[in-house]
């Protein structure tokens, strides 16, 4: 307990990655074949399960259009029939075209020369993009296109609520999912620049296996890899 103590928040979650990686092994995070399907279920995947983003993955896929070109020339009206289990394609298809309309308007349809773009400036074209809010931008410059940008969600704030590693506790907003943002990134803050990719990747998809797993809504901590980090009533 002491040695939990002299740590501060952004070390504990550094020790925390570590005891996931054990507990775990790799990930080998997004499940996704090509950069353009990370971009796809990018967007598809807001507020749903992952469940339902295979059912409209492979409805795409069937259609042929999981790729630039395919999405390009698939209709409005027909891209939303086929995401309808994803929820929402009222607003995700009229999402996804825009992207497409600036990748070819921009970067002559190409997510490489998209990839090639500094981060900041990205981050924040992506972020000016209908549908895109700081989540959906970080999983496109972190899976998609290989930036090293730590991402969040309602895994980790779960995580960092349940364990006190912040307080007040990161509210579900913008700015709880910026403080998230900025501890994940002061935790990874010491290790080499160009480990930092696959690491934020990898400290991302351990927080959902070990959410899906034990940090639910009702809290199942027993077995779970980060038990022992948790403060005790006392504290």
């Amino acid at each position: 307990m002491r040695a939990r103590r002299r740590l501060g928040p952004a070390k504990r979650l550094r020790r925390m990655h570590n005891g996931l990686a054990r507990a775990y092994g790799p990930q080998h995070w997004w499940p996704a074949e090509t950069a353009f399907q990370v971009v796809i279920g990018a967007y598809l995947t807001q507020n749903t399960a992952w469940t339902a983003v295979e059912r409209s993955l492979a409805n795409l896929r069937d259609a042929g259009a999981l790729t630039v070109d395919g999405l390009r020339s698939l209709a409005l009206k027909d891209l939303q029939e086929l995401i309808r289990p994803s929820g929402f394609p009222t607003r995700k298809a009229p999402a996804l075209k825009a992207f497409v309309a600036m990748l070819d308007a921009e970067f002559g349809g190409s997510l490489e020369a998209l990839a090639a773009t500094p981060t900041v400036p990205l981050r924040q074209r992506l972020l000016s993009l209908p549908g895109v809010g700081p989540e959906t931008a970080d999983a496109i410059l972190l899976y998609g296109l290989n930036h090293p940008v730590p991402m969040a969600d309602e895994y980790l704030r779960r995580i960092v609520e349940r364990h006190r590693l912040l307080w007040p506790p990161p509210a579900r907003n913008k700015a709880g999912y910026a403080s998230l943002v900025q501890l994940t990134g002061e935790a990874f803050a010491a290790d080499p620049a160009e480990s930092r990719a696959l690491l934020f990747n990898e400290f991302h998809a351990l927080t959902v296996a070990v959410g899906k797993a034990h940090c639910r809504r009702q809290p199942n901590c027993i077995g779970c890899p980060l038990a022992a980090d948790l403060p005790r009533l006392s504290d």
